[in-house]
């Protein structure tokens, strides 16, 4: 049996989803498990799933030879024994993560160092995307196992032979016409804007009624929370061009069909740089961000492969003027698509199946 479980059991995603469907692909003749929270979520190709914390799960846990997530274990989790844990972690860090992090202003911050050494032991291997993970994720997590240097499972659809058949697909689910261009606005969460519903605000700062206003017609604007969020995202924004796409199961597929992505510090960035496509980055908060919640490890503003914008005005203009951006910026985007997505070859779901294979026999 394998279980399977990304962000706790909120979505049916990232790593553990692209290694799920090549294990499916294989027919290996493994049961398949999905944990979910209250069932927010179904599971295509026949896998079982479960509720999150229910006693289904804690059984599970207990019995099943394979387990992959994307996140830290409950505290009550213990591997035991003949179990083979693969921690697939969910981004390329440019925010300091985990134990680096000296003074997390985030819920429960200081109990975070804690959930990182109770469930760090249990894992086997831990995936990384590129060479600058590595050394940055051994001493974040305390980690001296084996880390498998594969690329990113998640990255593969934005590398395969048949992205645009499933690009079509996946605008016909979302109730795209072929011809309109997306531009997706993913921000990350703010360690220090906790809301009463037990998660993060969204960032308000950027005019997300403006920039639809100013693309046109042929425009789209798909807002997507960071899934540690919870609250209404377009609050303001009455432009029917505005959708909140937050409750689609996959980064992946919305990275697939965007034409342009603006983020600020989230690990999107390392991903879209698979596609080739530009970037904005919406900084309103940057000196603040970098000194005071997080620190980032490596000069964001002298490497971004893309501008650094302060105000909703600035975003507008930069999107009215993507060719001359994207030649302003392509020498940073190559260097930047060299240094963190040289093993984004479509294969690395591949690899780290190959792998659990060879380790759970």
């Amino acid at each position: 049996m394998a279980v399977f479980e990304s962000h706790g059991g909120k979505q049916y995603s990232c790593n553990p989803r692209a290694i799920y469907e090549e294990l499916q692909r294989r027919d290996t003749g493994l049961q398949c498990v999905w944990i979910t929270r209250d069932g927010q979520f179904t599971v295509p190709d026949g896998a079982r799933v479960a509720v999150h914390a229910s006693r289904d799960h804690y059984e599970l846990m207990a019995r099943a030879r394979i387990l992959v997530s994307n996140m830290l274990q409950p505290n009550w989790y213990r591997r035991p024994a003949g179990q083979l844990y693969l921690q697939t972690w969910h981004g390329t860090p440019l925010k300091r993560i985990c134990l680096d992090v000296d003074c997390p202003q985030f819920v429960n911050g200081m109990a975070y160092h804690d959930r990182v050494r109770n469930d760090v032991p249990n894992w086997d291997a831990l995936l990384s995307a590129n060479t600058f993970s590595t050394p940055i994720f051994r001493r974040a997590f305390g980690f001296d196992g084996e880390i498998l240097e594969y690329g990113y499972p998640r990255n593969d659809l934005l590398r395969c032979p048949d992205r645009a058949r499933r690009a079509a697909d996946i605008r016909r689910r979302l109730g795209l016409p072929a011809g309109q261009r997306i531009v997706l606005y993913a921000p990350t969460w703010r360690d220090d804007a906790p809301t009463r519903a037990a998660g993060y605000g969204f960032p308000q700062h950027l005019d997300l009624g403006a920039v639809a206003r100013a693309l046109g017609t042929d425009h789209v604007m798909m807002v997507r929370a960071h899934q540690a969020m919870r609250e209404a995202l377009v609050t303001g924004a009455t432009d029917s061009r505005v959708i909140d796409v937050t409750s689609y199961a996959d980064m992946a597929d919305l990275l697939l069909i965007a034409d342009v992505l603006i983020t600020d510090y989230s690990s999107a960035m390392f991903d879209f740089a698979v596609t080739g496509r530009p970037m904005l980055f919406f900084t309103y908060d940057l000196e603040r961000y970098r000194d005071r919640l997080r620190g980032f490890y490596f000069d964001f503003e002298a490497e971004a492969p893309g501008p650094l914008l302060r105000t909703s005005d600035d975003v507008i203009d930069a999107l009215r003027s993507l060719e001359d951006v994207n030649r302003g910026y392509q020498a940073a985007y190559d260097a930047f698509a060299a240094r963190f997505c040289g093993l984004d070859d479509g294969r690395a779901a591949a690899r780290a199946v190959d792998w659990l294979l060879s380790h759970s026999a």
